[in-house]
């Protein structure tokens, strides 16, 4: 999700998916017209406006503008700031800190823990920006407890004159300063200029430098407080300097590049005033003295760096005073030192002269800069790592001569020549230029095995002339050889980084898998800078590419599971293990017996490696060159060979008959029952050859159609056809308890020849009729039944189990998913038109009945899948789950197959609370809200969610009405008075009504008010009896009543009820799916006029939050359930929150 943000003053604009949000102080407006955010925002500046406007009493109080008014705005709720007010009072702030400018503080506070709080003020006394460290400041909007603490006892130590003192006058300024500055910028009309002059006064690299200021227009006047000064600057105040110069905020300011060093000396002060270490002077005194402030090796690095950057110098405005020399202008330039070297024989002894014009004094202890003649040259790197030993041994020993005694010459002029070279000029006397040697280096290295181990021999080669490292070099006499020693370096950095040893003057290699780097990946680079040799037996070491990797697929029908083969070329079988077992412990190499190595990184084993992680697979499924895996993989295994182009690994018939079998199944030829035939419609049909196809290859699946399109046909229609194709076989059904009869009803319609009994009655009862289940082709119980069962059916086996309403399984460690689990049938099938509700683990769950381990272990399927998909938006995840699941979940929408169905119109019907019921509502909404934050704020959100669901659940019911817990209302509600009107008009043009509220208590008062009216209606909720619901349903279908009142939770599923054309939502659910299901009881097959669905939402509730939420989150499921599933992710904390706005 997008948000754009743009800053305005101190208002931030967040567009948020159309929704203006205008925040000021973490305060948040929301609106949903753009058009009129201006007018939003005219009120709301004018409420800002008129509260910055201060008493005179009240800003003599307090030059900080902190008040309870102020206070109670910026908290996250009243109870934030009632609670902060008793940490306040209870000497809870420790450790308050502010700047010397008194405008930044910082604080802790004891809470549950210690939190560390930091606020800030402008230069007016207005607040900005204030941060915690307690889990509710990012939680919620709005300031927390801890905040409001440290306010208070700012506002006390201000109140007090710690902060300011003030006389009247300074009073009255305070006043007028604070207007004045709002046109400050527009007022500015001359910019001065500064001249800038560094002292430094000795070549110590201990002592440091100083900055002195000139400031003035036409004269040039020395700022003798240096520290006074730039305070005023920045607290926009005047500076007295002389009777024809006084430094006038108003009207005075400064070029961009003055500016900048401004903000460099006022951050020292800063860092001075917090006690920074880092920008003290080395001997940890103040840095301001009186016209001089001390700039430490870093600050004054970052002075002359803006003295070269903005160009200052070229208006000659900076001056350096040197060793207590006259002050002279100077350049800051980038560039070499003038420095060059000379070498001459003086006797036995070699002599090094450096040469320099003028001064070369060091200004910083890293020679970054230096003082020449030509000005302050910023050195280069590469001559500054190279000079700076001369410099410490010779210029600040004050000499420039260094005697090489005969002993050190030749080491000396072999190594230090090439370096002397990369920073200056180099002049060697005819004498000792006839003794250097200098022909260049060809490095030689010779790589061989013995027992194992890698042994590598290197040498120098210069001209005629072989060294080797590690030992004694035989030369001639007299000579001198000018070695490469960085190429030296650079090749003995090698051998060191690929972790070679030395033992007895011989370099070797013995860790199996850093020879494998090296023979991998390393000799290519070792072969840029060297000739690289190889013995025979080194060459055995080589590696052997998986090109000629080979593979093949089947369908193996006894084993009832795939065989993944896989081969290649000079490796043994019983190498193959163990190859493939490396492969899967992500290594990079695997060595085979003969010494060589097989890469592991090359995209073909990768892929298989990529495959047995997809599959889940282990050591275990490993069967020398055959990796076994579960069948119901197979399709997921042919789309994974596709996409990654693995054309290499060939398919046998079985195995492409199979695929063809699953993923075309419409085309697969499955006779379905001649007595069904002119019942089934077309997409019927297809969800038959569906259930047979995965029958066939002994898979299970999902039949997750909209509800009203017939699961129940199609499933009897599929065990009609088994019984009659294989013959003696029962099938377990289980549903929940609403619809055990109505099974029975639709077998007897639709398949009479099917023998079906119902798994009710006592105990005793129970037990007896599972004794004669050989009888039936079909038994059916429920599911509180089946957990009372469960040892029952410990010892029986069906022809399949098929669960409907499969939602009922959605949690897996519930009773339910446990029990219908343990069941041993050699199918499964699972019906539901919400496969997903609220998470991917309900998925998962109905997964782990129809085809146990197909979506890995519940542990595993989140790590892989759910958390990445729900809670990092892994598109990936969500695309591979979406394969994964896909040919096992049949899904058609209403829509998309019933073009005959009348259409659905859909409406929002808003309710306007009564004056007695808004003002209950918005006072039981603050207290409400207010505990709920307590509450998350010590037990945390998790453990709070049965007081959050009782409290949201109270503004609920007064939505509806609040008579439904508060007693002796009389109020009236606005949604009841909407329902007469609604239901007057829709009798009145003769519809019928099914209406769907989740409380019993809200359907009793219609009741009273439809027999008040007189007026028929039906009734069915949790305490209605199971005999008697299939009775209700069939009057109401043939015309008795016309409204039907419905518990959402006990009539939701399951019920036909094509006799109404209007379907009311009296109040949301969470869960739109779940208003879906109910709605569906009447826009389903049968149905013959246009369904009316009204969903009555109160005006400014929340209510209308949870429409919105609803709408936001249907969305995510359509890239897993396709097509046009819903899904609700639990709700975090934060969307709490906003429903509570």
């Amino acid at each position: 999700m997008g948000i754009m943000k743009g800053i305005k003053g101190n208002f931030k604009f967040f567009d948020l998916d159309g929704l203006i949000i205008v925040s000021k102080l973490r305060l948040m407006i929301y609106y949903s017209d753009k058009e009129k955010i201006g007018f939003i925002l005219l009120v709301y500046l004018t409420k800002i406006k008129s509260s910055n406007n201060h008493s005179v009493r009240e800003m003599r109080e307090s030059m900080l503008r902190i008040n309870r008014e102020l206070l109670e705005d910026i908290v996250s709720h009243p109870n934030a700031y009632y609670n902060g007010v008793e940490y306040h009072k209870k000497n809870r702030v420790v450790d308050l800190k502010f700047r010397r400018d008194k405008k930044h503080f910082i604080a802790k506070v004891k809470g549950s823990n210690h939190y560390d709080i930091e606020v800030n003020f402008n230069q007016q006394g207005e607040m900005g920006e204030a941060t915690c460290t307690c889990p509710a400041y990012d939680r919620f909007w709005g300031y927390c407890k801890h905040i409001v603490a440290v306010l208070l006892s700012i506002k006390e130590i201000d109140e007090r004159g710690g902060l300011y003192k003030k006389n009247g006058n300074q009073q009255i300024d305070s006043i007028l300063e604070y207007f004045h500055n709002q046109q400050l910028n527009e007022r500015i009309s001359v910019k001065l200029q500064i001249y800038y002059e560094v002292e430094r006064h000795s070549m110590d690299e201990t002592v440091e430098s100083y900055l002195t200021l000139k400031v003035g227009e036409e004269r040039m006047y020395v700022v003798r407080n240096i520290k006074e000064f730039i305070e005023n600057v920045y607290n926009v105040k005047p500076q007295y300097f002389g009777k024809q110069f006084t430094f006038e905020p108003e009207i005075h300011g400064f070029g961009e590049g003055d500016q900048r060093v401004l903000d460099l000396i006022y951050e020292i002060h800063e860092n001075e005033t917090l006690s920074d270490s880092s920008f003290l002077g080395k001997s940890g005194n103040t840095l301001f003295d009186g016209k001089r402030v001390q700039l430490g090796d870093q600050a004054l690095k970052r002075f002359l760096n803006l003295i070269r950057e903005e160009k200052l110098q070229t208006e000659d405005r900076v001056k350096v005073c040197i060793l207590d020399r006259e002050p002279q202008n100077i350049l800051v330039y980038e560039g070499d030192l003038p420095v060059d070297f000379q070498l001459e024989k003086q006797g036995e002894e070699t002599i090094l002269k450096l040469n320099y014009q003028g001064d070369v004094i060091r200004l910083v202890a890293d020679g970054e800069y230096f003082l020449t003649h030509h000005g302050i040259c910023r050195v280069t790197e590469q001559q500054r790592s190279g000079f700076m030993p001369f410099y410490r041994t010779m210029v600040v020993n004050q000499t420039n001569k260094l005697v090489i005694p005969k002993e050190k010459e030749e080491q000396f002029i072999s190594e230090i020549y090439p370096i002397m070279k990369a920073v200056g000029k180099v002049e060697i006397s005819p004498e000792l230029s006839k003794t250097i040697y200098s022909p260049p280096l060809k490095a030689e290295v010779y790589f061989d095995q013995v027992d194992q181990l890698v042994k590598a021999e290197i040498r120098w080669v210069y001209g005629n002339m072989t060294l080797r490292p590690f030992e004694e070099s035989k030369k001639e006499a007299g000579q001198i050889l000018l070695r490469d020693i960085k190429k030296e370096e650079e090749i003995i950095g090698f051998f060191e980084r690929n972790q070679f040893k030395i033992k007895n003057k011989q370099i070797y290699l013995e860790e199996e898998a850093a020879i494998f780097q090296l023979i991998y990946k390393e000799l290519d680079k070792l072969q840029k800078i060297s000739e690289v040799y190889y013995s025979e037996t080194f060459k055995g070491m080589e590696l052997k590419s998986a090109a000629s990797f080979r593979g093949g697929i089947q369908l193996n029908r006894e084993e009832d599971l795939l065989e993944f083969q896989f081969d290649i070329d000079g490796i043994e079988d019983h190498e193959l293990t163990d190859l493939m077992e490396s492969l899967r412990k992500k290594k990079k190499y695997y060595r085979l017996k003969d010494g060589s190595f097989i890469p592991l990184e090359e995209e073909r084993l990768i892929a298989i490696d990529e495959l047995m992680k997809q599959l889940d697979l282990s050591g275990e499924n490993i069967h020398g060159k055959v990796i076994e895996i579960p069948k119901f993989k197979g399709i997921f295994v042919d789309e994974f060979l596709k996409q990654r182009d693995l054309g290499f690994v060939k398919k046998n018939k079985a195995y492409r008959q199979f695929i063809e079998d699953i993923k075309e199944f419409e085309e697969v030829e499955y006779d379905e029952p001649q007595e069904l035939k002119e019942i089934l419609r077309n997409y019927q049909r297809l969800g038959f050859r569906w259930l047979k196809s995965l029958t066939r290859y002994g898979l299970g699946g999902i039949l997750a159609d909209d509800m009203g399109l017939g699961k129940t046909l199609q499933i009897l229609t599929y065990l009609v056809d088994e019984k009659e194709k294989r013959g003696q076989g029962t099938a377990l059904i289980v549903s929940p308890t609403s619809l055990v009869y109505n099974w029975i009803a639709e077998v007897e319609k639709f398949t009479p020849e099917l023998r079906i009994k119902a798994i009710v009655g006592s105990k005793n009862e129970r037990e007896e009729i599972m004794k004669e289940i050989d009888e039936y082709d079909i038994i059916i119980t429920s599911y509180p039944l089946i957990r009372r069962d469960a040892e029952l059916y410990e010892t029986r086996s069906f022809r399949c189990c098929i669960l409907d309403e499969a939602q009922h399984i959605k949690n897996p460690v519930s009773q339910n998913a446990k029990a219908v689990k343990a069941i041993r049938a050699t199918h499964r099938f699972a019906l539901t038109g919400t496969p997903i509700e609220n998470s991917l683990t309900e998925l998962w769950s109905i997964f782990d009945f129809v085809m146990p381990g197909y979506l890995l272990s519940h542990h595993k399927f989140k790590g892989r899948f759910e958390k990445p998909i729900v809670k990092d938006r892994d598109s990936e995840a969500l695309a591979s789950l979406g394969k994964l699941i896909r040919p096992f979940v049949l899904r058609r929408m209403k829509r998309d197959v019933l073009q005959e169905l009348p259409e659905k119109i859909e409406s929002k019907m808003v309710a306007e609370l009564t004056e007695d019921q808004k003002k209950l509502y918005l006072a039981y909404l603050k207290q409400i809200k207010g505990q709920i934050q307590e509450e998350i704020e010590q037990n945390g959100f998790e453990r709070s969610q049965m007081k959050i669901l009782a409290g949201l659940t109270r503004l609920r019911q007064i939505c509806c009405h609040p008579s439904l817990f508060v007693e002796n209302y009389e109020g009236g509600s606005g949604k009841l008075d909407l329902l007469e009107e609604v239901v007057a008009a829709s009798l009145e043009a003769g519809h019928r009504i099914l209406l769907f509220s989740q409380f019993t208590s809200m359907l009793k008062m219609i009741r009273e008010k439809l027999d008040q009216q007189g007026i028929e209606y039906a009734y069915l909720d949790g305490s209605t009896p199971m005999e008697a619901r299939g009775e209700i349903v069939k009057e109401f279908n043939e015309g008795k009543g016309s409204i039907f009142l419905i518990s959402l939770k006990a009539g939701g599923t399951g019920l036909n009820l094509t006799g109404a054309d209007t379907v009311i939502h009296f109040d949301p659910w969470w869960n739109p799916a779940v208003e879906d299901q109910a709605t569906d009881r009447a826009y389903r097959i049968g149905q013959k006029n246009k369904v009316h669905v009204m969903k009555f939402i109160a005006q400014g509730t929340i209510e209308e939050k949870i429409f919105k939420l609803q709408e936001r989150k249907k969305e995510m499921i359509n890239a897993v359930i396709q097509p046009g599933e819903t899904f609700l992710a639990k709700m975090n904390s934060q969307e709490l929150m906003e429903l509570l706005k």
